[in-house]
């Protein structure tokens, strides 16, 4: 979890490789109505984000269901909504990819062909409630190489 430009993808990704898991990249799930609102710079409200979140959760769901691990990229930035994603997996952990503004800005204005635009960062921001410790959070810190910042996940997770 963490704001765009934090590298959810890419480290989900190759956390989930590292692990042969499935892999989700929740953008995927955004209706074409928020990937339009993103790219005209108009930030998203709860509203909006609802079936997107409803799609989230139920890729969990079906994961637990099946007894399937799985590796999700999304941003979860409020509380609320992890606790969403956790009422679906009751045992899902929660990694916070964190950083400075600046250094998600830098990472924003050279990120080629997302719709996310730099401009939505500080929206993202102030809706952010990074987990608290009764959340059992892994904090990653972004200015880590991915490969570095998956092995403190796996640290993280105990494995």
């Amino acid at each position: 979890m963490g704001v765009s430009g934090s590298g959810k993808t890419t480290i989900g990704s190759a956390l989930a490789k590292r692990l042969d898991w499935p892999f989700l990249d929740a953008d995927d799930l955004h209706p074409l109505a928020n990937v339009a609102k993103m790219r005209a710079g108009i930030p998203l409200t709860d509203a909006d984000r609802e079936p997107w979140l409803q799609e989230v959760v139920a890729w969990i769901a079906e994961r637990r269901a099946a007894g399937e691990p799985g590796v999700v990229a999304c941003s979860a930035l409020k509380r609320a909504y992890r606790d969403r994603l956790r009422a679906a997996d009751p045992g899902l952990r929660v990694v916070f990819l964190d950083g400075p503004r600046e250094q998600l800005m830098q990472r924003l204005a050279h990120r080629i062909g997302h719709f996310f635009p730099p401009s939505l960062l500080d929206a993202q921001l102030a809706d952010l409630e990074p987990p608290g410790p009764h959340e059992h959070p892994i904090i990653v810190p972004i200015g880590l190489t991915p490969d570095d910042a998956v092995e403190s996940i796996l640290v993280g997770l105990g494995g």
